[in-house]
């Protein structure tokens, strides 16, 4: 109907003399887009939509905010109902639900494979997003993670950059009862409601809550037990941490000199630059699993991605859009990660200048330039589609655990409660 009003008002302005300039812009195609958090990916989406457009002024956008639980519950409402009316042509989907998504609602988003160079982004992104061989995304931010730390508290502690590299779980442990012990600082926040330190360790081993045809893999996984053991060392070791509760007192222990760490995704970084702590800060990598084969430092917390409506009128120009700005310019992931603190997972970006920049914050290390380096060694698995429901599962047994609870039993009700809910 719009695109008939929009013929209609050209001929009306044809009849009036309007110049062929006006009408131009008057049936020009509009590419709609849903997205989260405005000074994120909203605020990304606007300069890679200028940047199009100064080379295609016949193609407009339409950059939707929402709140991302809106966005979400608005998605998966309009999908099931089967209605295509009022569908975004491009939307932000979570990493960890792209496989909910794109396994529920088959046909509903189109394969970019043949438009997109998908050999130019790192492989986990692009796995996570990929079905039957076909690859529905085009990747964008990564939630590459890494050992944020303060590094005047480690230094009082006797710790150098050094002494951070090549460490396992248990050797970050040991570093905690010192720092504690040296400066009365506790080393992490933690959060018993979050499963996300579980989530981070199994993808460093390249393993995941289920095997490749989506089978749970619980008990019986070797690595989850390690995962799991792990943790719960950590849960009982009490004196190196400080039990906090939801995203406020999280980011505050840290933000606040609380804390002396956090190890989470590269996007925590614009939150610990708020803090007005310059020189006092360092990046290391992830600790790693320890007698786990294939265990590394690299792994990932979140992300997101954009995709393709497969109803849009107008998803010859998403596609073209999204090729052409988020999978070649690299000039483009250089602007957004100065303004934004984004870092894409467009692997050719990391060449550019912006990355290889060493940053004071952080006592002049080249942060994005480590953070890329990680994100290309980040193990691919493929998220599934049940990965909130495990969490949720994970986390009910969190409180025994750290209470010295046995970790078989708590596998064996994870397992049994995860396999109830997905069967």
């Amino acid at each position: 109907m719009d695109r008939i009003h929009s013929r209609w008002r050209s001929t009306l302005g044809l009849a009036f003399g309007v110049s062929l300039l006006s009408i131009a812009a008057v049936s020009a195609a509009e590419v709609t887009v849903w997205c989260w958090d405005p000074n994120f990916n909203g605020a990304t989406m606007k300069e890679a939509a200028a940047r199009y457009t100064a080379a295609h002024p016949d193609v407009a956008f339409n950059i939707v905010d929402f709140a991302k639980a809106d966005l979400e519950q608005k998605l998966q409402a309009q999908l099931a109902s089967g209605a295509t009316d009022g569908l975004p042509d491009i939307v932000l989907i979570e990493d960890y639900g792209a496989q909910k998504y794109l396994q529920s609602f088959p046909g509903a988003f189109e394969p970019l494979n043949g438009k997109v160079d998908y050999a130019g982004f790192a492989p986990y992104k692009v796995e996570l997003a990929t079905v039957n061989g076909q690859t529905y995304s085009l990747p964008f931010d990564s939630g590459v993670t890494g050992l944020f730390y303060r590094s005047d508290y480690l230094s009082e502690a006797g710790f150098d950059a050094a002494a951070l590299q090549d460490i396992t779980w248990e050797q970050l442990i040991d570093i905690g009862k010192t720092v504690k012990e040296k400066t009365g600082h506790p080393l992490l926040g933690v959060d018993i409601n979050d499963a996300g330190t579980i989530r981070i360790m199994l993808q460093s081993a390249g393993k995941w809550y289920f095997t490749p045809d989506g089978q749970a893999d619980i008990a019986g996984s070797p690595t989850f037990k390690a995962a799991l053991e792990t943790y719960s060392k950590l849960l009982q070791t009490p004196e190196i941490y400080k039990p906090v509760a939801g995203w406020n007192e999280y980011t505050g222990a840290f933000v606040s000199g609380e804390t002396a760490a956090v190890y989470t995704g590269v996007w925590m970084t614009a939150t610990i630059k708020a803090a007005n702590q310059s020189g006092k800060w360092g990046v290391a990598p992830l600790p790693k699993l320890s007698n786990v084969e294939g265990a590394t430092h690299a792994s990932n917390l979140g992300g997101s991605s954009w995709y393709v409506l497969s109803s849009s009128a107008e998803k010859n120009e998403a596609s073209d859009f999204l090729a052409t700005i988020w999978g070649k310019d690299v000039d483009f992931y250089q602007k957004i990660l100065v303004d934004q603190g984004a870092l894409g997972s467009l692997l050719a970006a990391r060449e550019g200048a912006a990355y290889k920049a060493s940053d004071e914050y952080f006592g002049g290390q080249a942060v994005w330039q480590n953070f890329s380096d990680w994100l290309a060694a980040v193990p691919a698995v493929n998220y599934g589609i049940f990965t909130q429901e495990v969490d949720a599962a994970i986390v009910a047994q969190l409180p025994a655990l750290a209470k010295g609870g046995s970790v078989d039993e708590a596998i064996a009700a994870i397992d049994a409660q995860v396999k109830q809910q997905i069967q």
